[in-house]
């Protein structure tokens, strides 16, 4: 089978990059870091409720959620939101956000850590912690294309 296509603003790196292990909140308060899920590959979008990209794109991230999620896969959507998991579960509950966690960074430590100067920005994280690639801005996640190149890492 050929390999799906590179959607269009996703940067692929040539080697797998280093990732920073960043500390953040789950919905309940319990504190986690981004090596809790070694072993899986993860999508990380880092975002917040205040950016107009952000807010459109949710629901197609929590549709890939959906269609992707399990022991291998995971969406992580990091909401910077420095009002807290209040204001990030009022705009799940407004906009049905089901599938996706909930994880916050009130600090936005992450999202320097991470290199992420504009949001929506989103990694591609290997099994090993490692960036395979991002994109900075807007995607439609559930699209058949960016489905189909995901899925490719998830195997």
């Amino acid at each position: 089978m050929a390999a799906a296509a590179v959607p269009q603003g996703f940067a692929i790196h040539d080697t797998p990059q280093i990732v920073p292990n960043v500390r953040f909140a789950t919905r309940d308060g319990s504190r986690m870091d981004l090596e809790d899920f070694q072993g899986r590959v993860v999508l990380l979008n880092i975002w917040a409720t205040w950016c107009v990209p952000c807010r459109e794109e949710m629901p197609t991230l929590d549709a890939l959620q959906a269609e992707l999620g399990g022991p291998g896969f995971e969406v992580l959507a990091l909401s910077i939101d420095r009002a807290g998991a209040g204001v990030v579960q009022r705009f799940y509950d407004e906009i049905g956000i089901s599938k996706l966690k909930m994880y916050v960074d009130t600090t936005m430590l992450s999202a320097t850590a991470l290199r992420a100067f504009g949001l929506p920005t989103t990694l591609l994280i290997d099994r090993n912690g490692r960036e395979i690639g991002r994109l900075v801005g807007p995607a439609e996640w559930d699209d058949p294309e960016m489905v189909a190149f995901l899925r490719q890492y998830v195997k």
